[in-house]
């Protein structure tokens, strides 16, 4: 982003995004069959709806507040499942310190599935828990560019995320997405797009389509080969 560069920089500056490889196991194409058979192998029911959310358990991407927007949306809908997919390291200690709030948070809710790669969850099964959910959420609080958020998006689904960092560079709220700043904005967003199929369709197309313009590695290698091209002439 523009604004991350320091004052006083001087030269010509390049602003290039990072992007996805979507030939790769957590982004190539997967079946709708093979999505629902790896959720089920984790305790999802794929006859009702899911929502997921792929982080870090870190505060930042605040996986407390997506349990909580999930409980004032059960109020409404009492059959939404929460998938909490995450990556952990074993020489984490304040990783796992915050992975176990997560799960005293959830309070033993059947319907809040808590996965971490010593479940055996791989970029396989991330494709899967992103292509077969019904909402996919990125709610952080403070965010880097958030590559998550366009390995999601490119799944087709519909999204929603925290207005922060590099997610609305993502993100078009309204036409690919929805941007959020609130536990309740979150609710509100979900209940939106599940009370409205064809909206979370419309959303998930347009969504793939600015993820395939702008955050795959075509673009990225096309960045790369303008700044030589450049310096080449220069």
């Amino acid at each position: 982003m523009r604004e991350y560069v320091p004052a006083g920089m001087r030269g010509h500056v390049n602003i290039v995004p990072p992007a996805i490889d979507p030939l790769t196991p957590k982004n190539m194409a997967l079946s709708p069959e093979d999505a629902s058979f790896v959720c089920g192998q984790f305790g999802i029911d794929v006859d009702r709806p899911l929502i997921c959310q792929v982080s870090r358990f870190d505060p930042w991407k605040d996986p407390l507040g997506v349990i909580d927007a999930y409980r004032l949306l059960k109020q409404t809908l009492p059959d939404v499942q929460l998938a909490l997919v995450g990556s952990m390291a074993s020489d984490d200690p304040e990783g796992w310190d915050f992975f176990n709030a997560t799960i005293a948070h959830a309070d033993g809710d059947p319907d809040i599935h808590i996965l971490n790669n010593f479940n055996n969850v791989g970029a396989i099964e991330v494709n899967a828990f992103q292509s077969h959910a019904d909402v996919v959420v990125q709610k952080s609080t403070r965010e880097g560019f958030g590559l998550t958020v366009s390995e999601a998006i490119w799944k087709a689904k519909p999204f929603i995320g925290g207005a922060v960092g590099g997610i609305p560079l993502q993100v078009q709220d309204g036409t690919t997405g929805f941007l959020v700043s609130s536990t309740e904005q979150c609710a509100e967003r979900a209940l939106e797009i599940l009370a409205d199929p064809e909206l979370g369709r419309t959303l998930g197309r347009r969504g793939k389509e600015y993820v395939r313009t702008h955050f795959l590695t075509p673009r990225y290698l096309r960045d790369y080969l303008r700044i030589f091209t450049e310096l080449a002439q220069s």
